[in-house]
């Protein structure tokens, strides 16, 4: 027990762990109430969270993860640029400088400093995504300037009276003005929100108590975090993957490169081998790199414990170098700032699975799979902005259990899709289809979970843009699992699907009335050899509709028949003792990841195969194995 334990009451303590978990539930609570876009009531853009006096996250409701850096970081930049002098009672302090908080310039933060008894106690802070801050609406931005508005680190109101001109500027330059500024009220709502509960409990217990307590909570994260690491064997654990490309030198792989150094109760995460900034606007600042050590480390080490304060990773060391795509450096574009993240959180699970193999997770889809749709709404002539997504998709298996399907990337926590239903009613859309994609989740032990298919028709005349990666670098699988499916986008014009496409990515692409497209996020990777996976379980796939009558023979080496379902146990046998060879080869010695199978090697195969590489050598040997030769192929 701490110094900071033995003053306090146990009881009290927990009173307000609890306290300042439903303060920041409040805040987000009255925030989705007050909120003008969808992106923040229904798909919950947002994170709101307590902090103390010195910028130290106190709690942070469930939201995106990566925002617990960017948010603690932005207030300590204000202390820093107002001084704790310069900060007084009624000031609101505002920015979305990409460079603090990590992020895009979409993300407004809005900062209350809390008084007691004229003394700066804490902060009540909101980070939320608005879906317009101006910029260009299309296409790959190549610098910060051109994506919309920057704000500084400024003062919304100062002892209490708005500062209107500021107020004036922002309307100005966002293109739907009153559901920029509905949102800047409800953001307003959520931070004044969290001083009048924090203080509530402050009168209620004490100030010193609370703040004791707060002390004390902090500690016994870093406690919990510490224990946890110290099960973790010492070693130095590495693991790469790639990104696709950066929408600008297409088809050129984005590294992504992990070292973990694990020594006693402490962890290193090294993500100096990270790919240097691109020239798209996939890079994300500093404070992202750090969120996402934080998140992975959170995952490993503390996922359930709360509230998240900062106290879980003071035995956390990152190392993050300037000049990265998650510590670009100005004028780096960042609007698409959370794709890459998603896979380093990803790539630090893959570098442990020797370590922990228990408590890691195959790779998932790892994008949030949305598009941007605008033009001029038939029914009232007026412009519309729609921002169809996120997706959701397929997260990866692990040793004990198959993976979750439909839902959304790691990077977006607590984020949900938006209804189909609002889509169609506030915007001259009609959803076709939305579906899991049978197929899609890796092979393995355990399967991976199901990535989605949307199909949004358009009925008017449309612009589209589509910003999706990892295509290519398909969702790995561990421990002799396979890999899910990628992510994909395709454009339905005159009736007729488009073919093989370089990447996921669409920009500025014209879609006429009654044209289409769709959307299509990948599967997890699966965990284990598929030819360990029960039979029985196997059969429950198929009759659920996740697993084809033919991914189960050519993935798992399992024969059903077609009428009862039933197992065929001989001929299962026979295909799992052929297919045995070329699974091992392809774990053991393919050291590249497996890539797609193209739509011309497809269009060889029976209807509705896969696009992974399957383990008959008949039917997918000689495209993806080919170091095999023909001893290895006998059983």
């Amino acid at each position: 027990m701490t110094q900071a334990e033995t003053r306090l009451n146990p009881v009290l303590i927990e009173i307000v762990r609890n306290g300042v978990i439903a303060v920041t539930e409040e805040m987000k609570t009255n925030l989705m109430r007050t909120a003008y876009n969808m992106i923040i009531y229904e798909a919950l853009d947002f994170t709101v969270g307590l902090f103390t006096a010195t910028g130290e996250t106190v709690s942070i409701s469930l939201g995106l993860p990566t925002f617990i850096r960017g948010m603690a970081e932005t207030i300590k930049a204000k202390l820093k640029h107002f001084g704790k002098d310069g900060i007084e009672p009624g000031d609101i302090l505002l920015t979305n400088d990409a460079y603090i908080t990590g992020s895009h310039l979409n993300h407004m933060t809005f900062s209350l400093p809390i008084f007691h008894e004229g003394e700066l106690i804490g902060f009540s802070c909101c980070m939320a995504h608005w879906q317009d801050v101006g910029g260009t609406l299309g296409g790959i931005t190549t610098d910060i300037f051109s994506e919309g508005l920057q704000v500084p680190i400024v003062k919304y109101a100062k002892k209490g009276v708005v500062n209107q001109d500021l107020v004036d500027i922002i309307r100005m330059n966002v293109r739907i003005p009153e559901r920029a500024m509905g949102d800047l009220r409800a953001q307003i709502t959520a931070v004044k929100s969290g001083e009048k509960r924090f203080l509530e409990l402050i009168h209620r217990y004490g100030r010193s108590e609370v703040l004791g307590s707060i002390a004390a909570i902090m500690d016994q994260s870093e406690t919990a975090a510490r224990a946890r690491t110290r099960d973790i064997p010492d070693g130095v654990y590495e693991a790469e993957s790639f990104m696709d490309d950066d929408g600008i030198s297409v088809g050129a792989p984005i590294p992504i490169k992990i070292r973990v150094v694990v020594s006693g109760d402490e962890m290193t995460i090294d993500l100096s081998d990270v790919s240097k900034q691109v020239r798209g606007f996939y890079n994300s600042g500093v404070t992202t790199g750090h969120a996402c050590a934080q998140v992975a480390f959170k995952c490993l080490t503390s996922p359930t414990d709360y509230p998240i304060n900062d106290g879980s990773f003071r035995n956390l060391k990152v190392i993050v170098p300037p000049g990265r795509v998650i510590s670009a450096t100005r004028p780096a574009p960042m609007r698409w700032w959370m794709t890459y993240p998603m896979t380093v959180i990803d790539t630090v699970f893959k570098a442990l699975v020797d370590a922990i193999p228990s408590q890691v997770i195959a790779g998932h889809h790892a994008d949030l799979c949305v598009s941007l749709v605008h033009g001029i709404d038939p029914r009232d002539g007026k412009f519309f902005l729609a921002h169809m997504g996120p997706l959701g998709g397929g997260w990866g298996a692990k040793a004990s259990e198959d993976g979750i399907s439909g839902t959304v990337c790691i990077n977006d926590g607590d984020t949900h899709n938006s209804p189909r239903e609002q889509l169609e009613t506030k915007y001259p859309l009609l959803i076709e289809r939305y579906a899991l994609i049978p197929d899609s989740g890796g092979a393995g032990k355990h399967r991976g979970g199901l990535g989605c298919e949307t199909v949004v028709q358009a009925l008017t005349d449309v612009t589209l843009n589509a910003s999706i990666d990892r295509a290519h670098c398909l969702p790995w699988g561990l421990m002799g699992g396979l890999e899910g499916s990628g992510n994909q986008v395709l454009l339905r014009r005159n009736g007729e699907w488009d073919k093989d496409r370089v990447n996921a990515k669409i920009l500025t692409a014209q879609l006429k009335r009654g044209d289409a497209y769709a959307l299509r996020s990948g599967g997890g990777g699966g965990f284990g050899s598929p030819l360990e996976r029960a039979p029985e379980l196997v059969r429950e796939d198929v009759r659920q509709g996740y697993v084809s009558l033919g991914a189960a023979r050519d993935y798992y080496g399992v024969v059903l028949d077609p009428k009862t379902l039933a197992v065929d146990a001989q001929a299962t046998d026979a295909e799992r003792t052929a297919a045995e060879p070329v699974h091992r080869s392809r774990v053991e010695r393919q050291m590249t990841p497996v890539r797609s199978l193209t739509a011309s090697e497809l269009s060889d195969k029976r209807d509705e195969h896969p696009p992974i590489p399957c383990l008959r050598i008949s039917c997918c040997g000689m495209v993806s194995f080919p170091f095999l030769d023909e001893d290895e192929l006998r059983p």
